[in-house]
C-alpha cells in the first residue's frame, strides 16, 4: 500500500506541474519570445549583407554578416518606426594594412574591373563627424561613406564620397574625391581631385587650427537624409547625388582614359592643396582599365591623431584618448553613419 501510494502522490505532482498557472512562469516565457522575434540584425534592414565582408573600428573582422552584430560598431537603430543599420568607429583603433585611419565599413566580395562595371546605391544621414582635429587640414572632421577601391596595382581609389562638418556649423559638405592612378611604381605622389556636390569641396580648409571657414549655405545638416548612386558601365563611372530640398546633382568621369597624364594638366587645386606635401604625380593613361575594383560602404573615419605637420592633407591632429575607444565615444571622438536603404548589383546603361 505504501508504494502505491507514493506512485499516486508522484503521478499527481507531475498533472500538477504540467497544469502550473503561475503568471511569472508564463510571463518568462513570453518575453523570451517576444525578444527572440523582435531582435533585428543589420542584414535585415538591408539585406544584400551576404555579398560583403565587414572590419570594425576595433578591428573585428567578420566574412559572415547575416544574422550579425557588434553593439557600438555594427547594430541597428530604429526611429520613427525606420530601422537603420549603424556604422560607427572611433578616431582611434585597429585598422587596414594600407591605412591610418578606422573604418567599420563594409567590403564587396565580389570584384570587377571598370569595363564590366557595378553598381552601389545608399539612402543614409550622417549622425556624427569627430569634432576634434586641425581645421587646416583637408581631411579634418570627415568621414567617408562610400568608395570603390582597387584591388590590384597602387591599391588607389577611383571615388571616395565624404561628408565633412566643421565645429560649430550647422551644414557641412557632401563631395567626392577621384585618386589618380599613380604612373609608374612609385605612388608617393598620387593625389586626390575633390568635386563638392552640395557645399564645399575638400580644399576648402581654415586659415589656422582652430579658425574654421564660412558654413556653406546650400550644405546637408547631420541627421539630414541623402542618397548617392555609384554606376560603372563600360568604363564610364556615373554619379547621381540627391536630398530633399537640395538640386539633384550629376556627373561622370572616365576610368579607362586619363585627364592627368602631364605636370601642364595637373588642377590648380592640387597645386594648391598638395604642395606642402610634394604630391605632383602624374596618371598612367589608362587610368584604371583592366584593373580589379570593389565597392566599400559604411562608415571611413578620416580624423587621426597623426601630426598635421607631417601631413597637411591628411594628418588631422584629433584628439585618440590613448585609443580608449570608450572615452573616444564619450567626447565626441568618433564618427557614426546611419544607411536605410542600399544595393549592390551590375552597372547599367544611364540612357535606359
Amino acid at each position: 500500500m505504501k508504494k502505491l501510494a507514493l506512485t499516486l502522490l508522484s503521478f499527481l505532482a507531475i498533472v500538477a506541474c504540467k497544469n502550473n498557472t503561475d503568471p511569472n512562469s508564463e510571463t518568462i516565457s513570453e518575453v523570451t519570445t517576444e525578444n527572440e522575434s523582435t531582435t533585428k540584425y543589420p542584414s535585415d534592414v538591408i539585406p544584400f549583407m551576404d555579398e560583403w565582408k565587414i572590419l570594425l573600428g576595433d578591428g573585428t573582422s567578420v566574412s559572415d554578416l547575416v544574422n550579425y552584430e557588434k553593439k557600438d560598431f555594427f547594430y541597428v537603430e530604429n526611429e520613427n518606426d525606420v530601422d537603420w543599420v549603424v556604422y560607427k568607429t572611433p578616431n582611434s583603433g585597429v585598422t587596414s594594412r594600407t591605412s591610418s585611419n578606422t573604418r567599420t565599413e563594409l567590403g564587396q566580395t565580389k570584384h570587377w574591373i571598370p569595363e564590366v562595371g557595378g553598381k552601389l546605391t545608399g539612402v543614409l544621414k550622417v549622425q556624427h563627424v569627430s569634432t576634434s582635429g586641425d581645421a587646416r587640414v583637408a581631411a579634418s572632421y570627415s568621414v567617408v561613406v562610400g568608395q570603390i577601391h582597387s584591388d590590384e596595382g597602387h591599391e588607389n581609389e577611383p571615388i571616395k564620397i565624404f561628408y565633412k562638418k566643421f565645429p560649430g556649423h550647422t551644414k557641412g559638405s557632401v563631395f567626392w574625391n577621384y585618386e589618380i592612378n599613380t604612373a609608374g611604381d612609385d605612388n608617393s605622389g598620387r593625389w586626390d581631385l575633390s568635386t563638392a556636390v552640395w557645399g564645399d569641396d575638400m580644399s576648402v580648409v581654415g586659415a589656422s587650427a582652430d579658425e574654421y571657414p564660412l558654413e556653406p549655405e546650400d550644405g546637408i545638416a547631420l541627421g539630414e537624409e541623402f542618397s548617392y548612386e555609384i554606376n560603372v558601365y563600360q568604363g564610364i563611372m556615373y554619379l547621381t547625388f540627391t536630398s530633399d530640398g537640395h538640386n539633384t546633382k550629376t556627373f561622370a568621369k572616365n576610368l579607362l582614359e586619363s585627364e592627368f597624364t602631364t605636370k601642364e594638366a595637373i588642377p590648380d587645386q592640387i597645386w594648391s592643396l598638395y604642395a606642402s606635401i610634394g604630391r605632383d604625380g602624374v596618371e598612367r593613361e589608362n587610368a584604371y582599365a583592366g584593373e580589379i575594383n570593389y565597392f566599400k560602404q559604411g562608415a571611413y573615419n578620416q580624423t587621426n591623431g597623426k601630426n598635421p605637420e607631417d601631413n597637411m592633407v591628411w594628418s588631422t591632429g584629433s584628439e585618440t584618448y590613448g585609443g580608449d575607444i570608450a572615452k573616444q565615444y564619450a567626447n565626441g571622438s568618433y564618427t557614426e553613419v546611419w544607411f536605410k536603404e542600399a544595393t549592390v548589383g551590375e552597372g547599367t546603361d544611364p540612357n535606359n
